[in-house]
């Protein structure tokens, strides 16, 4: 098979791009990955092939198992900061969109080369990659939450050397628990409370085994559940999804665990195994409410788990709502925020994240952005409340330069890429 040289690098985001050769053909890289090419048979099953470029019309939660063990992902659909790209991007899966009329082009053996944006039908030799430009020091951060999908995620970076002496905390969501565990919350939640007090255990466990990989003084924060409609209807069997118009803005987060009959019931039975198998442990682990709007949600939230006001509870600061009310969440109680940028910049720019159309206006150093950062940051400070943003790899060092925090929240792969970058 010829073998193909890939000198250059090709522009972004370019609605039409021209064919280098009719071999190649150009995309949009949504995820990156320290890798500077990734290739590997095409899988267009849907199901779990090792080391395979899985090729998809659209990333979602019913091709976790797909994705976990993928070399690289080339889709139609999508934005970079979708939750399935998202766990693209804490493995260091690079994911490629392509224009969808060239998605049965790939057949047999491909290349994604990831400095030119674009894949080659067979394999590539890219050029001698370019020189990096500096990345934000550690000394510049004082706080780092790892964001994870599961237990291996915690133990590949705390295996670092030299270790990243910043990493105090990790950071789940319930939902990737529950992928990894092979659970389906709606089913099980819906199915009574036996169930979801099975469902609720089973969590616990997965939980208990990402404990156990923390190093001293570090914790474990764990996201309650936040299942959009469409993404539920992909992974549930036996109960009814109700199909909403638009699940973005729909019933999730806070507004659905408040009207889940039995995620209390669940909950409590996490809790109740936690404390069982971790003992003195249990305080390294906490939670935190996603998609949340006002002090009011907060809480009747904590009133419906049965936390105490000396149980330690989290807010996600995520809808312009929660940004002004941030104040108030430190005021009722919230022992930290979370800044989920990808929602709040969707929202801001009311510009869908996975709508590759408007990916030019999901601008994640837009003013309007910075600005409800600073707002949230200065609200945690003001109430000595810990605030923790969330950045991608390629904004950490303008958020550095340009908010009043030293805390952040990354993805395991792009930490340990700049970890590598550190000791290099």
């Amino acid at each position: 098979m010829r073998r193909v040289e890939l000198p250059g690098r090709a522009d972004p985001e370019l609605a039409e791009r021209t064919l280098v050769s009719p071999r190649e053909i150009p995309g949009v890289l949504l995820v990156g990955s320290h890798h500077r090419y990734v290739k590997g048979p095409c899988n267009r099953t849907g199901e779990p092939v090792d080391d395979a470029v899985l090729v998809v019309e659209r990333l979602g939660p019913e091709l976790y198992d797909a994705i976990v063990v993928c070399a690289g992902v080339i889709c139609a659909k999508g934005g970079r900061t979708g939750h399935m790209q998202s766990l693209c991007r804490s493995r260091g899966i690079p994911v490629l969109r392509v224009d969808s009329s060239e998605l049965d082009a790939f057949t047999g053996e491909v290349t994604i080369v990831l400095d030119r944006e674009s894949v080659v039908l067979g394999e590539a030799e890219p050029a001698a990659p370019a020189a990096e430009s500096a990345a934000v020091a550690f000394d510049d951060i004082e706080s780092i939450c790892v964001v994870i999908a599961d237990a291996t995620d915690v133990r590949s970076t705390n295996a670092l050397v030299p270790r990243v002496e910043r990493v105090d905390s990790y950071f789940i969501r319930e939902e990737f628990v529950c992928f990894a565990a092979g659970l389906s919350p709606i089913d099980s939640l819906r199915a009574g409370v036996r169930e979801a007090e099975r469902y609720g255990a089973a969590i616990a466990s997965e939980l208990c085994s990402m404990v156990d990989e923390l190093l001293p003084g570090q914790r474990l924060v764990m996201r309650l559940l936040d299942l959009r409609s469409d993404d539920a209807a992909q992974i549930t069997t036996d109960m009814h999804v109700v199909d909403e118009p638009n699940p973005e803005l729909g019933l999730h987060g806070a507004r659905w665990l408040l009207s889940e009959p039995h995620y209390a019931d669940a909950f409590r039975a996490l809790r109740t195994y936690v404390l069982e198998h971790l003992g003195t442990d249990a305080d390294r682990l906490s939670f935190a409410i996603p998609f949340i709007n006002d002090r009011d949600e907060f809480v009747r939230l904590r009133r419906c788990l049965e936390l105490g006001e000396e149980t330690p509870l989290g807010v996600f600061v995520e809808t312009p709502a929660a940004v002004h009310s941030a104040a108030d969440f430190c005021a009722a109680g919230a022992g930290e925020l979370f800044v989920g940028t990808k929602d709040l910049i969707q929202f801001y720019l009311a510009a869908d994240r996975g709508n590759h159309l408007v990916s030019s206006i999901y601008q994640t150093r837009h003013p309007a952005v910075l600005a409800a950062l600073r707002q949230a940051v200065e609200a945690g400070r003001d109430a000595d409340v810990p605030v923790h943003v969330f950045a991608l790899g390629a904004d950490l060092d303008h958020y550095v330069q340009h908010l009043p925090t030293r805390r952040l929240m990354m993805c395991t792969a792009e930490l340990q890429q700049l970890a590598r970058r550190s000791a290099a």
